[in-house]
């Protein structure tokens, strides 16, 4: 197998993962700190937490690499997570948004992904994903309200913490955004490709990246010959119109930061996710849900589900958009976000009276 072919046929199992979800036009600071190693293990009082960054400890030992934007009198505090193969830039213009709002913002990595540590392959689950969300809060956030801000798997996170953590989500969470995101059916999705051919991506995918992960070396000289492939699958499974070309390339360094072994390892858990009836326990908590319309990872029906779920929830589908909406019209999501994050603060205010 020539490494161009062998480029096109992990292509194949990208596609499948959703790795072409991942985005995040990142900073020079993310991308030098990319190549860094991660930050040292051990634990970390939190009261050195800020927006130079450092980590909290999950509770299996690994470290979550965490930034915090620290603000006098915050109305509430943000928690951004991040979805599959993304890093925390990806909320890079929200955050700043955010921020400047008078919000507390708090931005992490994924295990296994950014800055943040790795862990055993048979941790790299949604579930576990949920647990270390609610690490994330109590070590950074352990008083006052919270929203929630999840894309993709981020969104995946926040329902599992909602399966893990009922009180917290009751007591703590006045707010949660759900974009690009499912409750469940994964698996039933052919990215744009029909059922039958969109079937064998879902059973040749997973080998695809099996096979290229014991390789990463073989796979990174790959890349380089079959950069233009790599581009053209980047652009169709992020973006739902035309975006700069330097954006698909710096998306692309994003994805293809996160190591396919830990790709391949959350494929499993992503397909088998189904928490519909977890979505039910969101009633009474401010929600929107934002979904471009030509997201081909995550079908707009998805959207629809959830809406149906959650009748008091704000359903905003964009048009001509995909998967990454906080890169492909940052704007449009800034903007509804602090419309949303203005909703959650009348809502704690009224609870205050």
């Amino acid at each position: 197998m020539t490494s161009r072919k062998g480029l096109i046929g992990v292509g194949v199992g990208l596609a499948a993962a959703g790795v072409a979800t991942a985005a995040g036009v990142a900073t020079d600071r993310f991308l030098r700190a990319r190549r860094a190693e991660v930050e040292a293990s051990a634990p970390v009082d939190t009261d050195e937490l800020d927006t130079a960054g450092s980590v909290v400890v999950a509770d299996d030992g690994v470290p979550l690499y965490v930034e915090i934007d620290e603000c006098d009198a915050p109305t509430a505090t943000v928690v951004f997570t991040h979805g599959y193969a993304h890093n925390g830039g990806l909320w890079a213009r929200q955050r700043e948004a955010v921020h400047a709002a008078g919000y507390r913002a708090v931005t992490w990595d994924l295990r296994g992904h950014g800055r943040s540590g790795e862990g055993d392959d048979s941790s790299y689950t949604i579930a576990q994903l949920g647990r270390d969300l609610a690490t994330v809060v109590e070590h950074t956030t352990p008083d006052g309200p919270i929203v929630l801000v999840g894309h993709s798997m981020g969104g995946m996170a926040i329902m599992a913490l909602a399966e893990e953590r009922p009180q917290l989500m009751r007591e703590r969470v006045v707010g949660v955004a759900l974009i690009s995101t499912s409750a469940g059916g994964l698996a039933e999705v052919n990215y744009g490709l029909g059922k039958q051919l969109g079937g064998v991506v879902h059973r040749l995918g997973p080998a695809a990246v099996s096979r290229a992960g014991r390789r990463q070396d073989l796979f990174d000289s790959a890349r380089v010959i079959g950069r233009n492939v790599e581009s053209a699958l980047v652009h169709r499974y992020s973006f739902g119109g035309p975006v700069p070309k330097a954006v698909i390339r710096e998306v692309a360094e994003m994805i293809f930061a996160t190591k396919l072994h830990v790709i391949g390892a959350f494929l499993p858990t992503l397909m088998e996710h189904d928490r519909r009836a977890v979505i039910a326990s969101f009633a009474g908590i401010e929600t929107l849900i934002l979904h471009g319309s030509r997201d081909r990872i995550t079908p707009v029906s998805h959207a629809e589900k959830l809406a149906q779920t959650l009748p008091g929830a704000e359903l905003v589908v964009v048009e001509n958009t995909g998967h990454v909406l906080p890169l492909e019209d940052p704007e449009l999501v800034t903007r509804e976000l602090l419309a949303f994050l203005g909703r959650t603060a009348r809502s704690v205010g009224g609870s205050a009276s």
